[in-house]
């Protein structure tokens, strides 16, 4: 069985993240999705040797295109005609600048896809504003939400904005393909990581405008009130932590006897749900001195088998041995030509009777210049080496 996108060809302009994650699942799953570099530009996080870049353009091609050189725009117009779909997360401006809209490319190419991913759409008065995902999630409303306290805006420690655009850009792009298959139309997709942001949040948006009250962060709370203690401790070791969820008086008792201590037991203080919830702080004190002394694996393995919530708050190291994420074959190795033997996650998502393809490594600058400018386009080695030394293919 072939991979479910195997025959989609896709022009690949996305730079850092969310772009790159979004052809990188087209990639996993088939597409043949040829990367727009240039030798300019190929540098920091963009450069083909480092491990961000590899991570997020595994499975693609590259070629080097100078788009600042006037020639370059013929060439990219060429390839937009045989291909499905083309994809970039720049401000609008420039595409436009290109003379590379959807407009342009339809017309060289009617059943042509284009995703246009930004930091806040194609229209607005904030159009042309760069954004990042530590951005978006701050006007999203994200940053406050993840925090511990209102007056104390943290946000996540991680562009989680970047993956939920990415995994709604991926998503676009195969619901236009399959849009593509019964009518035979191409599709402009305007996606704007803001509203992507904020299209997460949708309880915490109904709840704003109710007007009954306004979202605000929870912490390590639990708003349903439906377990306590609830909460992350510290434990053994350094930056070490467990969770931990009581959710009724029975399992209270268990992990009192769990632990060792009997005086929470015996403490009216902590006899009911009710109580524990009051008295949270004290209780959270109580249990930190317990969980600083033990190994977060030896915590949540004990309270496991007691039968109460808890789990060990893992770190990189953990999930690359994490027992679960090794049986299902999670990780693959990827021969990368420069950087050797390098481990990436796979996906997922897995589909009945479609074995798993042998994966690539991230592309090296330029490795496919041959193949699509001499294949697909039918140039000559002559005037591929023209166009290299007249700064074309650069």
């Amino acid at each position: 069985m072939a991979d479910i996108l195997t025959g989609i060809r896709v022009l690949d302009f996305t730079r850092i993240v969310a772009g790159p994650l979004a052809t990188r699942m087209l990639a996993d799953f088939g597409a043949e999705v040829i990367k727009i570099q240039s030798s300019r530009m190929a540098v920091g996080f963009e450069s083909n040797t480092d491990p961000y870049f590899c991570e997020w353009n595994r499975n693609k091609r590259s070629i080097t295109l100078n788009m600042e050189h006037p020639e370059a725009r013929g060439l990219l117009l060429r390839l937009a005609a045989v291909s499905n779909v083309v994809a970039e997360n720049f401000p609008p401006r420039v595409m436009a600048n290109w003379g590379l809209t959807y407009r342009h490319l339809k017309k060289i190419n009617p059943e042509i896809i284009m995703l246009s991913m930004s930091g806040q759409g194609q229209t607005g008065p904030w159009r042309d504003k760069v954004a990042f995902g530590f951005t978006v999630q701050a006007l999203g409303g994200l940053t406050y939400l993840t925090a511990y306290e209102p007056q104390d805006p943290m946000g996540a420690g991680f562009a989680y904005a970047d993956m939920v655009s990415g995994l709604y850009g991926a998503i676009a792009v195969v619901a236009a393909i399959e849009d593509h298959a019964s009518t035979g139309r191409g599709q402009w997709i305007d996606l704007s990581e803001h509203e992507a942001v904020c299209a997460a949040l949708g309880p915490a948006l109904m709840e704003a405008f109710s007007g009954e009250s306004a979202a605000a962060p929870n912490g390590n709370t639990d708003v349903q009130l439906q377990a306590a203690p609830y909460g992350c401790y510290r434990c053994q070791g350094s930056d070490r932590w467990c969770v931990i969820a009581v959710y009724t008086d029975e399992e209270w008792m268990a992990f009192c006897r769990e632990t060792g201590e009997p005086a929470l037991g015996e403490d009216e203080r902590f006899a009911s749900k009710a109580g524990r919830q009051k008295f949270k702080a004290s209780l959270d004190v109580e249990i930190s001195r317990w969980t600083k002394g033990q190994r977060a694996e030896r915590v949540v393995e004990g309270l496991q088998k007691a039968g109460v919530a808890a789990g060990v708050v893992q770190n990189a190291e953990d999930l690359a041995n994490d027992p679960q994420l090794l049986a299902n074959d999670f990780y693959t190795p990827l021969e990368h030509p420069v950087l050797g033997t390098m481990t990436t996650d796979t996906s997922p998502i897995r589909f009945d009777k479609m074995p798993r393809r042998a994966w690539k490594a991230a592309p090296l600058l330029g490795d496919a210049n041959n193949y699509v400018f001499g294949e697909l386009l039918g140039l000559s080695t002559p005037e591929i080496d023209a166009y290299k030394q007249r700064g074309v293919i650069a």
